[in-house]
């Protein structure tokens, strides 16, 4: 074993000064050579702490020429899978991320080291600390890098930053990747020119740009989850709705329109919502699941909805979506439905109602006096309705009250259209009387 090692260190030895005149000769060709032996010798001897110490040792030699550092370290991560055990492969990498830190020309290579410790961590359940190691680089600089492996990094460390509760971390990182990148076309991208800059291809266990997408909204639902935000989650959903994989997959499609159909019945009612509500209603593929389309219907007819009958209808869909791709609606998710069930029947009594007693306001939504008003008094905070409410008579009124200046503009208004009716009544009686004069002539 002594021999072998001698031999081992004899050979390194020779290498090294073989090396050392390359490199002094600026021969890069053999330069690179030399070092890639040194590391093929240490991989054959199974001698694992030498490599380490050559990797240190060659990159730290006097005027090291770039092209062997890379060539080295592109060597030595073909390593990693052959290592005997986990303490050499976490030392390995940890050697090599030490030799590339601050060496522009080999970032890439380190993103990608990074990724493995932080992987490894993270099967070792130290999520915090795999998280901490992926937030050190920001891939979004990497000029080189391909743009499916910068997106597919920045949802690991987005992924990370969620599985360890830190919601802000993880929306400041979602942020770096615009939705519109999804959209980009392929095809144009090759022909594009990169000018001096050469972007590498992605690794072959990079996902395609529209599985990505698929991984990104599914990250961003988790995202707007933990703050219920029913409508982002409908626009999400949406867009994975979008994708073309899903909507030639009905298996696939249905899950997918039963949540949007739910999170838009969740959503608070504003402009987007009802966008969304109009246009998912038109979707021909809701033929499939007419039990949603009822549903839909429901919110978009001026209707008062009994709860009661609503929930008896819809209880078993609802218990139901947590078996179903996606998962559970969430734990307030019933008694938001129950509430948006109240504001949609608010807002059909205040177009059919311009004063209403609160008695009468109570039994239309099927509520108590006090779960009445409070309703309504949050409705009105939130501006979703105006309306005013007299405690002593007891009585809601749902008209705006008008200043002076409107009252008048109004009145002008009107006294305009008046006049426009009265001319045109003349000027068809006139035109009436020329024709009754030109017949009695005739």
């Amino acid at each position: 074993m002594e021999n072998g090692g001698t031999s081992l260190e004899a050979k390194i030895e020779a290498l090294l000064n073989v090396e050392k005149q390359m490199r002094q000769a600026g021969d890069v060709a053999g330069t690179r050579k030399a070092v890639t032996d040194i590391l093929q010798l240490c991989l054959d001897a199974g001698s694992w702490a030498t490599l380490n110490e050559q990797i240190v040792l060659i990159s730290k030699r006097r005027g090291q020429l770039k092209q062997a550092v890379q060539a080295m370290v592109q060597q030595a991560m073909q390593y990693i899978d052959k290592t005997p055990d986990l303490d050499s492969k976490i030392e390995l990498i940890k050697t090599l991320n030490n030799v590339s830190a601050g060496k522009i020309y080999v970032e890439i290579e380190r993103a990608r080291l990074i990724k493995k410790l932080a992987k490894i961590k993270e099967e070792q359940g130290q999520i915090a600390e795999a998280a901490d190691l992926m937030q050190e680089i920001a891939v979004e600089t990497f000029g080189a890098m391909a743009k499916t492996e910068k997106i597919a990094f920045i949802l690991e460390q987005v992924r990370l930053c969620l599985d360890r509760q830190d919601y802000v971390r993880a929306q400041i990182l979602a942020r770096k990747i615009s939705p519109r990148v999804f959209e980009a076309d392929t095809s144009k991208e090759k022909k594009r020119k990169e000018g001096e800059s050469i972007v590498e291809e992605a690794p072959a266990d990079i996902p395609s740009l529209l599985e990505l997408k698929r991984i990104y909204y599914q990250l961003m639902i988790r995202y707007y989850l933990h703050n219920n935000d029913y409508l982002e989650i409908c626009r999400c959903y949406k867009s994975i709705y979008e994708i073309p994989s899903v909507k030639e997959d009905q298996a696939q499609w249905i899950p997918v329109l039963r949540k949007i159909c739910w999170y838009l019945v969740l959503s608070p009612h504003d402009p987007m919502q009802s966008s969304l509500l109009n246009s998912t209603l038109e979707d021909k593929n809701l033929s499939e699941i007419p039990h949603f389309r009822l549903l839909l219907k429901q919110l978009v007819t001026m209707e008062v909805i009994m709860w009661t009958a609503l929930w008896n209808m819809f209880k078993d869909e609802f218990e139901n979506e947590m078996n179903i791709l996606g998962g559970s609606l969430g734990e307030k998710a019933a008694e938001d439905l129950r509430l948006r069930v109240i504001e949609h029947n608010i807002h059909v009594v205040s177009k059919y109602y311009s004063r209403v007693t609160l008695k009468r306001l109570a039994d239309l939504l099927c509520l108590t006096l006090q779960e009445a008003e409070k309703h309504l008094s949050d409705m009105v905070v939130s501006k979703a309705l105006v309306a005013k409410i007299d405690r002593p008579m007891g009585v809601v009124c749902f008209q705006t009250a008008k200043d002076s200046n409107e009252i008048l503009n109004s009145w002008a208004m009107n006294l305009e259209k008046l006049l426009e009716l009265v001319e045109k009544s003349c000027h068809q009686i006139h035109k009436e009387r020329m024709v009754h004069k030109a017949a009695l002539r005739a």
